[in-house]
């Protein structure tokens, strides 16, 4: 299988500000201004053709920064990421402007992704279908809820037929029937040989449909390999975090937080 997404010795650092005018210091100093925070280092993997990869952790672990870097969305700080194909991301409230109507927002998103008018107009359809949305898709996005603004998303991305997909906890909200219609055509997309990351806190949606596991520890891989090797020892670790003392967490996380603070030594 070739290979479609590489990702070498990525980090991504960010500055946390206590208020606005530290922005704007950011802005103008030479070299920032603000306290270090790594939300990513030293991510170093290969993602072949047909490989449906489950990114889990707990929170602030780095899932969707790691999303966002692979579709393009933001840069990383260091390192570098090389893709193949068309990549579309699906993630709740993720690239929806709210002041435009849903079929603005179709036409919109296929416009950025260099189809014509002509190709527009027979998509829009079958996207429009697949949403289910009813009248809402002419009213405003600002007016749909989470599910509805999901469903949109999910079904412009599908649609367009990508050679990498990202979905990034978008099927965490929305009805039991779209969430069924959703998972058949993801499963299509795995059988028809397509790269699909899958984030999610939903264990047993990663089981069933995850060949591969990435999990990832405030910023660090902590394990990737095949679903059935990491899915055990993930539960076991969440086992024994939902049973840590609220201490306990706290202390977790502030060693987490001192560790995401300062780089790790770069991997040569």
């Amino acid at each position: 299988m070739s290979d479609t997404v590489i990702v070498k010795n990525v980090t991504k650092k960010f500055k946390l500000h206590r208020k606005a005018s530290e922005k704007l210091l950011d802005i103008i100093l030479p070299n920032g201004y603000g306290e270090d925070f790594y939300a990513l280092q030293n991510i170093t993997f290969t993602a072949k053709k047909g490989d449906v990869i489950g990114l889990v952790g707990v929170n602030g672990s780095g899932k969707s920064t790691l999303s966002n870097i692979i579709s393009g969305i933001i840069p990383p700080t260091h390192g570098e990421v090389t893709t193949k194909g068309q990549i579309s991301l699906i993630a709740i409230k993720s690239g929806l402007n709210n002041q435009l109507t849903g079929r603005e927002n179709i036409e919109l998103k296929l416009l950025m992704l260099g189809f014509n008018k002509k190709e527009i107009k027979e998509l829009e359809p079958e996207i429009i279908d697949f949403a289910d949305i009813g009248k809402f898709i002419d009213q405003p996005v600002k007016k749909y809820s989470s599910g509805m603004k999901s469903r949109l998303g999910f079904s412009i991305s599908v649609t367009v037929d990508p050679d990498i997909l990202i979905i990034d906890e978008a099927l965490s909200v929305g009805d039991q029937a779209f969430a069924d219609k959703s998972k058949e055509k993801m499963f299509s997309f795995r059988d028809s040989g397509k790269t699909i990351f899958f984030v999610s806190h939903a264990i047993s949606q990663v089981k069933q449909f995850c060949t591969k596991v990435m999990w990832l520890e405030y910023g660090e891989i902590r394990a990737f390999d095949k679903t059935e090797i990491v899915v055990p020892e993930y539960k076991k670790f969440l086992k024994e975090y939902r049973a840590m003392s609220r201490e306990e967490r706290k202390e977790f996380r502030e060693r987490a937080m001192e560790k995401q603070s300062r780089p790790l030594e770069t991997v040569k």
